[in-house]
């Protein structure tokens, strides 16, 4: 198929501002080339095809359009058609097959299905590989490590790296925007020999109005190849003269004034996914490559789910930021209470407290203003200017913050002192006279890097009318001449706070020196601040907690401890079973594991004495969660909370052949019946009776908590006794904390996820940078360049191993660790040069002991 393009007449030389917001981009008539369409009535007649059904579906648009789609398709395919047809009416959006069948000949498809008024749209992307995949399985570990940050810049960072996991776009950035409609980029991931973007700002006009009307309907958009071919849809109108709507179209061709745009950035293939905030446009994750790159269309849909999980999380991470800054402000407001109330006053306690305003509040100066006397430091009015500006701001209502980022168009005066105020907040902090604490901007092309001329200016050449790449400031400083950053919902949640505050301390001040009538007055009003602030506190409390309380945990983080806990209890036991072939496993061994990690450098702490039983996997693995529950809460609650606890068990077989487990705390704290059971006592009390038909009794004494546990004979064998083991006691040393590695370290791990795990870990031990590969000949190349401290390679990378970079390790004599899943080590280690190993799903702790041993070889 030969390129097409769209034409523009030569009476459209004026390509500016309005054009992009005048383009009805949903109409445009043509769709990409990596997928064809096919609209119906409602009664499944054909009313319009891409030109491309001849080329992917061998449907001819001439001889198609007006028969119905049952004629042309078989009808098993019309059957499942029509069944998403039910499914994207009733919810008003889209339907999705994917590796579908939709000529029944073998050829596979990905399909969207929608509606738009009375006509169904179908769209057809050819499946290029079909291999065993899980997108969807992708997404939920991606989001888990955004949950685990702690700020909305630290998430969205996160999140532009998961992003880039999953399309392969060269460049990720996050771009937030503004309350006027220009956005900045606030978080970038991308490829190493590339220019940054992150902190330019974009004007509003980057992206035109019925652009972001579309991001809010269709959260995704792709554009495969901005010089690849485009398909026309046939017939361009229907009868009435109407084009067809494509606002839901996943294959909708782009504007030419935007693949323009595309172009002179240098951009080969992008892809814009939404970020929505309580249904409205928040901002963009917007990715680039630098030649030509198809995301298939199952891929796309893991990104949208990504993207609306994410969604989520921004909202939970900004409200929790509401959260710390009013906690911030409350704070602020106990220092200044410390230092205002001994007497001093704002103006002569200025230099003290300039530096906690302006870290509520980003500022380019501060002033106060009180009792007539003025003091400022950065960019603000002279003395005599603010005198005049405080006659304006007398006229704002009393007790309201006055806010502007343009304040020459309210206040002409403000012309004079352009240069270095263009926008402010006053805050007041009394009714009579009226004083003021005021914080100042200056003209905000003087304090961001834009990124370009918005205006779009165009050259008239060879090829005809054309934009051109932005290359100057001048035209942006023209249009926001006098303009500062907005004022944003948080500051003005910041400077509220800091008003009531700042009344508390002034009419502390004041009631010292007035008349007793006038201190009465002004104390009720410092009430009324007072309750306003301390209800708002309360109910805020109030939120909180009933949000809080939805979850059995109170937190993701104490949640994620005990799950992982218990993973690893089960994990430890898995590795034991396989070491033992899947034959019976001695309870001992697990129990001095399991208590091990709770006692470093603490011998004699537990005993464990009586016979040596060995149990059935299939009662191994349910004893290995019961032990783990027991040693937590030992830990947590019981005996081995303190220094002068003591914890023994005693294993006996019974003539019967059945094993008792006698389970008994002394010297620890009081002990109390737990008030409610949580998941973690059930696991203790019917895991055993429910699985293995055994039987579990647990009595809270005062003295120290016991428990006895009786596991059926069948599951029992007796083992024979190692030399010192009985009576033995039961403790180990922990390697000492402190970073062990330096410089940049090497990750060879074909899964993402579990590769930025390490990364996280190995940084933590000290790691400068963190290259990761997924194949051997990546792993090679990074070698190579030289410069590498240390690695963990994964044992197997699904068609190849790791040998031949653990073998240029071991030669050029840098420590290294295998990760491995598989449970006979021997063999591993027997086919590698010398090296540690570490079992997966390995954790912090697991890795950091043994990359430490592997360093300390080496050295």
């Amino acid at each position: 198929m030969s390129r097409t393009d769209f034409k523009m007449d030569d009476d459209d030389l004026q390509v500016d501002l309005t054009n992009c917001d005048k383009e009805q981009i949903h109409l445009l008539g043509h769709v990409q080339s990596y997928g064809c369409l096919i609209s119906t009535s409602s009664d499944m007649m054909i009313s319009h095809m891409s030109q491309n059904c001849a080329d992917l579906l061998g449907l001819d648009p001439d001889a198609s359009v007006g028969q119905r789609l049952s004629e042309l398709l078989n009808a098993g395919t019309i059957h499942d058609l029509r069944s998403k047809l039910q499914i994207s009416t009733s919810a008003a959006g889209v339907s999705r097959l994917f590796g579908y069948d939709v000529l029944r000949n073998g050829t596979l498809f990905d399909v969207s299905i929608h509606s738009t008024g009375e006509t169904f749209i179908f769209e057809f992307e050819p499946k290029i590989a079909q291999r065993n995949r899980d997108d969807l399985a992708l997404v939920q570990p991606l989001i888990a490590r955004v949950a685990r940050k702690d700020t909305v810049l630290a998430a969205a960072q996160e999140a532009a790296t998961a992003m880039q996991v999953l399309s392969g776009f060269d460049r990720v950035m996050v771009y937030r925007f503004a309350e006027d409609g220009s956005g900045e980029v606030i978080a970038e991931r991308l490829a190493r020999d590339m220019e940054p973007f992150l902190g330019l700002r974009y004007p509003a006009s980057d992206i035109p109005k019925q652009a972001r009307a579309l991001y809010k309907r269709s959260i995704l958009r792709l554009i495969a190849d901005v010089d690849g071919a485009v398909s026309p849809i046939v017939p361009q109108k229907n009868p009435n003269g109407e084009r067809l709507d494509l606002s839901l179209s996943v294959t909708r061709a782009v504007s030419p004034i935007h693949l323009e745009y595309l172009r002179n950035m240098g951009v080969a293939a992008s892809m814009s996914v939404s970020i929505l905030k309580d249904g409205e446009l928040w901002g963009l994750f917007a990715c680039h490559h630098r030649s030509g790159n198809y995301v298939d269309y199952e891929r796309r849909t893991a990104i949208e789910l990504f993207a609306q999980f994410f969604s989520y999380e921004l909202s939970s991470k900004v409200e929790a930021e509401i959260r710390e800054e009013e906690r911030d402000a409350r704070a602020l407001h106990d220092r200044l209470m410390v230092r205002l109330s001994a007497g001093g006053d704002l103006i002569n306690s200025f230099e003290v407290i300039a530096d906690e305003l302006t870290q509520i509040v980003s500022c380019d100066g501060v002033a106060v203003f009180s009792e007539g006397r003025y003091t400022a430091r950065g960019a603000a009015p002279t003395a005599e200017e603010f005198k005049r500006l405080a006659r304006f701001l007398n006229t704002a209502p009393t007790g309201k913050i006055f806010q502007t980022h343009q304040l020459s168009s309210v206040y002409p005066a403000g012309d004079a002192m352009a240069d270095r105020v263009a926008g402010l907040m006053a805050v007041p902090i009394s009714r009579t006279p009226r004083d003021y604490i005021v914080f100042f901007r200056r003209e905000i092309v003087k304090s961001v890097k834009w990124a370009g001329n918005p205006n779009k200016p165009v050259d008239v050449g060879p090829n005809g009318v054309r934009l051109t790449p932005r290359k100057s400031f001048d035209a942006w400083s023209e249009m926001v001449r006098e303009t500062s950053a907005t004022w944003s919902e948080s500051e003005l949640r910041a400077a509220e706070a800091l008003r009531i505050s700042l009344i508390e301390i002034v009419l502390k001040l004041t009631d010292e020196a007035s008349a007793d009538r006038k201190a009465a007055a002004e104390k009720q009003e410092l009430l009324v601040a007072e309750l306003n602030h301390r209800v708002r506190n309360i109910l805020n409390l109030i939120q909180g907690l009933i949000s809080q309380s939805k979850s059995e945990r109170a937190t993701i983080e104490s949640y994620t401890k005990v799950l992982d806990g218990r993973i690893q209890s089960m994990a430890r036991a898995h590795d034991q079973l396989t070491r033992q072939a899947w034959s019976p496993s001695a309870l001992r061994d697990l129990i001095e594991v399991e208590v091990d990690a709770y006692l470093a450098g603490q011998k004699g702490r537990v005993t464990i004495t009586g016979d040596a039983p060995l149990l059935a996997p299939e009662a191994f693995s349910t004893m290995a969660l019961v032990i783990h529950e027991l040693v937590t809460n030992s830990a947590k609650y019981g005996a081995l909370t303190d220094q002068s606890g003591r914890l023994s068990i005693d294993l006996a077989i019974a003539e019967d052949g059945a094993l008792l487990v006698t389970w008994r705390e002394q010297g620890g704290p009081p002990v109390q019946a737990p008030t409610r059971r949580g998941f973690g006592s059930t696991i203790i009390d019917r895991t055993i009776p429910f699985e293995l038909g055994g039987t579990v009794q647990t009595h809270f004494k005062l003295s120290g908590f016991e428990a006895d546990l009786m596991i059926p004979s069948r599951f029992v064998t007796a083992g024979v006794l190692s030399e010192n083991a009985d009576d033995s006691a039961v403790g180990a040393t922990g390697p000492t904390d402190g970073p062990i590695l330096s410089g940049p370290v090497l990750v060879l791990e074909d899964n993402m996820v579990i590769a930025m795990d390490a990364s996280d870990i190995l940084t933590h031990l000290g790691a400068t940078d963190v290259a990761l590969t997924s194949t051997v000949d990546d792993a090679l190349q990074v070698l190579d360049a030289g410069k590498i401290t240390a690695a963990v390679l994964d044992v197997n990378l699904g068609s190849q191993t790791s040998l031949p970079a653990a073998q240029k390790l071991h030669d050029l004599g840098i420590p290294f660790v295998l990760a491995t899943g598989y449970g006979d080590v021997d063999t591993i280690l027997s086919q590698y040069p010398p090296s540690q190993v570490v079992k997966k799903p390995f954790t912090k702790e697991t890795l950091t002991e043994q990359m430490r041993k592997a360093v300390a070889s080496k050295d």
